[in-house]
């Protein structure tokens, strides 16, 4: 260990005495009241040392006044470097700073929001290429940029007919609008994401009675990923709606519990079901045999 690192760390005696011309400094910075009491003094090299204050100012707990002070060589008077409010080792802070698109998160999108894209996405890739392109998709071309400024202009959702004969009116004729499409690497990375949250190693998956692959509520997508993925069409089922694998499954697989057709009833060889009328008197006006009189009956007695 050099001499000049030894001396850097003891404190320069003027300077670790200059406590009030540290004190004075700090509360110039801020006000009366707030610097509290001396914590440390450290020594930053040579004849140079900070002094080290509370800071009794609401919102900032565990923050310390910061006083650097020096001391020329051979000289006897201390002056001042600097005063600054530094965190201390228990105080509280707001957390480090992350960049917007780090921090976004699936779902966080609303009504409104805008999500650009970077030129150099590895998700995307030219849909066509020429020195006619159109620059990468984004709300307003280029073009319409230089003339917003106008007092006549307004962005609209129209975008621009290209010129005849370019390569981008070629593309547009031949049904590729799209500046940029998805990547291969776009593909394996979405893949992925879809195969995590609907794939065979889920425990619905694991537990189910047969995978989607034969299932009659699966919409087999298009293009290369058909191969592995489709969108399930079952209202019932947890992925409804969704992007999930061909090895996915759940309880709601068409085949997998079929109910029998209810039985119908057979023909009625006997009809039992309506009631039979019987009346209480013989009707006076019907039948072969006559009505007797309801007087009362001759037995024969004198």
């Amino acid at each position: 260990m050099s001499a000049a690192t030894t001396r850097s760390r003891t404190p320069d005696r003027l300077c670790a005495e200059a406590v009030g011309l540290a004190r004075e400094a700090a509360e110039e910075a801020a006000f009366p009241g707030v610097v509290g009491e001396h914590v440390s003094v450290v020594a930053e090299g040579d004849r140079v040392v900070t002094h080290y204050f509370e800071c009794k100012e609401a919102g900032y707990r565990g923050w310390r006044w910061a006083v650097t002070v020096a001391r020329a060589s051979r000289a006897k008077f201390v002056t001042l470097n600097e005063t600054v409010l530094l965190p201390g080792p228990d105080s509280l802070q707001a957390p480090e700073w992350v960049p917007w698109s780090e921090r976004l998160r699936p779902g966080d999108m609303g009504p409104g929001d805008l999500l650009p894209t970077e030129a150099e996405d590895l998700r995307l890739e030219p849909g066509y290429t020429g020195e006619d392109a159109p620059p990468p998709n984004s709300v307003v071309s280029e073009e319409l940029a230089e003339r917003v400024d106008a007092e006549d202009a307004e962005v609209t959702d129209r975008v621009p007919l290209p010129a005849r004969g370019t390569l981008s009116a070629v593309a547009e004729e031949l049904g590729m609008r799209r500046a940029r499409v998805l990547s291969r690497y776009g593909l394996h990375v979405a893949a992925d994401r879809w195969d995590e949250e609907y794939g065979p190693k889920t425990p619905m998956a694991q537990a189910a009675p047969a995978s989607c692959v034969t299932c009659a509520f699966l919409v087999p997508l298009s293009g290369s990923l058909k191969q592995a993925f489709g969108v399930c069409a079952n209202e019932f089922g947890p992925a409804d709606g969704h992007v999930v694998s061909l090895a996915y499954g759940c309880g709601g697989h068409s085949e997998a519990a079929v109910m029998p057709a209810p039985p119908r009833p057979a023909a009625l060889v006997l009809d039992s079901t309506a009631a039979d009328p019987f009346t209480l008197r013989p009707d006076p006006e019907g039948g072969s045999v006559p009505v007797e009189s309801s007087g009362p009956e001759d037995l024969g007695h004198s």
